[in-house]
């Protein structure tokens, strides 16, 4: 019942914000991009909907995916930060981990929404502006849902950023940095040791063969392994230090 009011709670910050309109155009960006380089480069990728799929998640995965969380969380936790709305966080008759999870499960709504939509643009941009034949294969599906769990970690992280940290582009542009980290260790065979990479690797970004084909329980362990770590660091600190806002 707790829980269920502060998810509530958390949903009524969210009317009238910038955060679904941000929801729903940023994601278009990496969407044009993508089905720009597929279009100019269509004798070099030659796997269709494959292809396309790797110049959608090279941009979005890389560099819009965990910034748009960092954004979400900042905003959640910008509104505490100002005047004495912390306080009246803190002084609310609910355990911190109902306040803290109310938070993540309303970015992971948004996130999922978010995710929905990325894939609606790829399809819309594989049929309608590109003509690709058929349908795109069922696994393609399947690599957006994993990256999309992959999230739950990218939330967990971020929250605890905004919550120590006041100003709200700084942790926007950890995750920025943290995704081009992520990245390039994905790329050098250490993905699973950076909570970053996780995106990547879950959505397969940039690539037309499974690259977690055999390790996708590896993949969800360490996930949960990170969700795990940040979500006890918040609570901690939450219940251990107070953060002047």
């Amino acid at each position: 019942m707790m829980l269920s009011r502060c998810i509530k709670s958390e949903n009524q910050k969210l009317r009238h914000s910038l955060i679904f309109p941000a929801c729903i155009i940023i994601p278009v960006i990496p969407a044009v991009m993508g089905t720009f380089n597929y279009l100019q480069n269509t004798g070099i990728l030659t796997h269709q909907w494959y292809s396309l799929w790797t110049q959608h998640t090279l941009f979005y995965a890389s560099f819009f995916y965990a910034p748009l969380i960092a954004l979400y969380c900042s905003y959640l936790w910008r509104l505490e930060h100002r005047n004495h709305n912390w306080n009246v966080f803190m002084t609310a008759p609910v355990s911190i981990p109902c306040l803290y999870f109310g938070k993540l499960a309303v970015i992971f709504r948004v996130t999922l929404m978010t995710q929905l939509w990325v894939g609606i643009l790829y399809l819309f941009c594989g049929k309608v502006i590109v003509g690709l034949p058929d349908f795109c294969p069922a696994n393609i599906l399947f690599w957006l849902l994993r990256g999309t769990l992959a999230a739950a970690a990218i939330g967990a992280i971020q929250l605890l950023l905004s919550m120590v940290i006041r100003s709200f582009s700084v942790p926007i542009g950890i995750a920025l940095i943290g995704s081009v980290l992520g990245m390039l260790l994905s790329n050098k065979g250490f993905g699973l040791f950076w909570p970053y990479s996780l995106m990547l690797m879950g959505m397969n970004s940039n690539k037309t063969e499974d690259a977690l084909s055999g390790n996708v329980l590896s993949f969800l362990l360490s996930t949960l392994v990170f969700f795990l770590i940040f979500y006890w660091l918040a609570i901690h600190f939450l219940k251990t230090r107070d953060v002047h806002a």
